[in-house]
C-alpha cells in the first residue's frame, strides 16, 4: 500500500503527515526522525481505525 507523505521544513524541524490518513501526522528535529515518526503514526491510525471497525460490527451477523 501506498501513502503520500508530505514532510515540511518549519523553523522548528520538520512537520509530517499523510493526505491519505486523517490523524496520520508527526513533527520532528531532523527529516529522518519525521519519516521515522510517520511510519509509526500510518501504523498506530490504521491499528485504531481496525479495531474501532471490528468493535463497530462485534455481535452483528457480519
Amino acid at each position: 500500500m501506498e501513502f503520500t507523505a508530505v514532510l515540511e521544513k518549519v523553523p522548528e524541524g520538520y512537520i509530517a503527515f499523510v493526505e491519505e490518513l486523517p490523524g496520520a501526522n508527526t513533527q520532528a528535529a531532523t527529516l529522518e526522525e519525521a519519516r521515522e515518526n510517520l511510519r509509526e503514526a500510518i501504523q498506530l491510525v490504521l491499528e485504531a481505525n481496525r479495531a474501532l471497525a471490528e468493535e463497530s460490527i462485534r455481535g452483528r451477523g457480519v
